[in-house]
């Protein structure tokens, strides 16, 4: 076998045992993949919340919403999104909730008159 050969296999071997090494790291223990999880669902209630809930206000008070002033959530089942509005807005507060069980906006209070309010 020449020099050659012998550089050839040398250098398919360090690709081999690369591809193991990286395979081998990037199994994930349930710990780890439970947390993923609930990060993924934290992050898609909030998307959702962040594209109903100003449209709703809008629908509602006449006027848009932006960035909530506070944020409340059990990072599992529900967020809840509050605006306090400014000096030329059509409402002083407005909270919305969106609960998963419900798959959208379970409650919707603007002013402290509740708009919307779906149970389970």
């Amino acid at each position: 076998m020449g020099q050659a050969q012998k550089l050839m296999i040398a250098f398919a071997g360090v690709f081999v045992v690369g591809f193991l090494l990286v395979g081998a790291s990037k199994q994930q223990s349930n710990e780890d993949k439970e947390a993923a999880s609930q990060i993924r669902t934290l992050v898609a209630m909030q998307e959702m919340a962040g594209q109903k809930c100003p449209k709703l206000i809008l629908n509602k008070t006449g006027t848009q919403v932006y960035f909530p002033s506070k944020t409340d959530t059990d990072k599992t089942s529900y967020v809840t999104l509050e605006w306090v509005g400014e000096k030329d807005s059509n409402f002083k507060t407005a909270s919305c909730t969106l609960s998963l069980a419900l798959g959208g906006v379970s409650k919707l209070i603007i002013d402290d008159q509740v708009l919307i309010d779906k149970k389970q």
